[in-house]
């Protein structure tokens, strides 16, 4: 290759690689020629600039409203990667109506954490590859940092592994999502931004304002919401009890199912994926769990997986040998 190909190549890298702020899915064939494992600047920079926009509550404050939302921005989020991205469009967990799984996925998006597809494509990829040199983000592999966060930037984990998720691939709605996968993140900050400032103007006695409502609401929220998912790919591989050999590193730890409404019952998981349920025994508090349950009760929701007998059997052996009730 001459001097002026690579150069026409490496201004080609730059401008795709802004485009896929906007269009996830643009230059997609370069992005399978990537092997190297390495940080993508592009996409370092709006990660870093989300954690630093979390500094505005210097500027701009607190009020009970602005915490409150982002409180309840993190339960909802949560749940939306909990029990849509992971134990719906990955596992297959229970059964949705197709106008309910669009919304479900466009809740699941407000999490800014790519689409729905780009999500469970490269978390069947994990489950195949548990702990192996093939696992994009194992803490035994390439250690705990790069299974928090630098594996989501990286250039060679960027796009979407249709060829594992063909079964919601066929919908054009969520390839929609999926690559336009900013659209929702910004139509969610600009909402709390508009609350607050029909708040400021309307009930001044709250005391916040747009620029608050939008730091906490969503930079500080989207920030904590992110690093608490990550910990089930780095703390729940090193920290935390092994009830089944599943022949990797998954582990179950009660403090990190209460961050993330049950997703810490991570060696339960990989012993049985496909269950709702990972909480698996009463003791096991899974959140996310609960509210499935609801959601099938009123009829959102149907078809519910089960955690087999035998693998309930199987765990209570195990149990009463290690002398755990």
């Amino acid at each position: 290759m001459d001097r002026k190909s690579a150069n026409d190549g490496g201004v080609r890298h730059i401008l795709l690689s802004f485009v896929r702020w906007f269009d996830s899915w643009a230059g997609a064939e370069e992005i399978v020629a990537v092997a190297e494992k390495r940080l993508d600047g592009f996409r370092v920079v709006p990660f870093l600039a989300l954690h630093l926009a979390c500094l505005g509550i210097l500027a701009v404050g607190w009020s009970p409203v602005a915490v409150w939302t982002a409180v309840a921005l993190y339960f909802v989020r949560m749940f939306a990667v909990t029990g849509i991205y992971h134990r719906y469009f990955c596992h297959n967990a229970y059964r949705l109506s197709r106008p309910v799984q669009f919304l479900f996925a466009v809740l699941g998006s407000t999490a800014v954490q790519r689409g729905p597809l780009w999500w469970a494509g490269h978390h069947r990829h994990h489950h195949r590859f548990s702990d192996t040199e093939e696992d994009i983000h194992s803490p035994r592999r390439q250690g705990f940092w790069w299974s928090h966060v630098g594996w989501i930037l990286s250039t060679r984990n960027f796009r979407t592994r249709l060829d594992l998720v063909g079964d919601f691939a066929r919908f054009p709605e969520l390839r929609f999502l999926d690559r336009f996968d900013i659209l929702v993140p910004v139509l969610l900050a600009a909402g709390l931004y508009g609350t607050g400032a029909i708040l400021s103007s309307r009930a001044p006695h709250l005391g916040t304002s747009g620029l608050q409502m939008l730091i906490w609401g969503f930079f500080l929220s989207t920030t904590v919401l992110f690093h608490a998912t990550s910990t089930i790919n780095s703390l729940d591989h090193l920290l935390g009890s092994q009830r089944f050999p599943t022949g990797d590193d998954s582990r179950n730890n009660a403090v990190l199912a209460v961050l993330t409404l049950g997703e810490g019952w991570h060696n339960n998981h990989h012993r049985y994926a496909v269950s709702a349920r990972q909480g698996f025994y009463g003791w096991e508090v899974d959140v996310t769990y609960c509210i499935l349950r609801v959601l099938a009760l009123v009829g959102i929701v149907r078809d519910l997986e089960p955690v087999p007998e035998s693998v309930l059997s199987e765990g209570r052996r195990i149990d009463a040998a290690k002398g755990r009730r």
